[in-house]
């Protein structure tokens, strides 16, 4: 009787009911408009939380890339929200677009932001092959690497290329082998910066056993 006396109290009574909802994580995504999308469980019991309706009511936040819920009573629901990053920068109209790799628009800006590479893939959607051959090749490059790409132009899934911020084009072709075309592309730079440091050149990791640098 004690057990089910204990059960009956977690289950249906008001001494441990949903009083309190904390959002965390949030940069982009609005926190105050997250818990009202979820305050009609309000007064519920913490154990009858309806959580695949939190899911259909997170769902009308496209930034949230992920989110994971957990219960702290006798009070408290905390979502632990995980947002969409971007990747990519695109033109759009007079401003530019913020963009992750799904090429879900993360934020719009009048003026380019810096250290996220502009890429044009020629008009394609953002959901085509090519913009998600340039993400895959993006995210395949070190933290370090990554930051000195400028820009990045692609016209299928296998004509990546990247211009570095120093001044250097790198042929990367597709996204099959990029973590070990990545590899090459670093020692290819530190080759050239050992060689001739001022020169104009290019980079050409498309066939990663056979990385080559051309004058320009």
């Amino acid at each position: 009787m004690l057990l089910g006396s204990s059960v009956a109290v977690a289950v249906f009574s008001p001494l441990l009911s949903l009083e309190q909802i904390e959002v965390e994580g949030t940069a982009r995504v609005d926190a105050v408009e997250v818990q009202a999308a979820v305050s009609g469980q309000l007064g519920t019991p913490l154990a009858r939380i309806d959580f695949e309706r939190i899911t259909t009511e997170l769902e009308q936040f496209p930034l949230i890339a992920s989110y994971v819920t957990e219960t702290a009573p006798p009070h408290t629901l905390v979502i632990r929200v995980t947002e969409r990053q971007p990747i990519a920068t695109v033109s759009s109209g007079d401003g530019f677009d913020l963009v992750d790799p799904a090429g879900v628009v993360v934020q719009r800006l009048d003026d380019r932001q810096e250290g996220v590479p502009l890429v044009d893939v020629g008009g394609a959607p953002l959901d085509g092959t090519a913009f998600r051959s340039t993400a895959e090749v993006l995210l395949a490059l070190p933290q370090a690497l990554r930051q000195t790409v400028d820009s990045a132009t692609a016209s299928t899934a296998d004509d990546v290329t990247l211009s570095l911020s120093t001044g250097e084009r790198v042929v990367w072709g597709s996204a099959d082998d990029s973590a070990e075309k990545a590899q090459v592309l670093a020692g290819l730079i530190a080759d050239q910066a050992r060689r001739d440091p001022a020169a104009s050149v290019e980079f050409d990791v498309s066939a990663p056993d056979n990385g080559i640098i051309r004058t320009r």
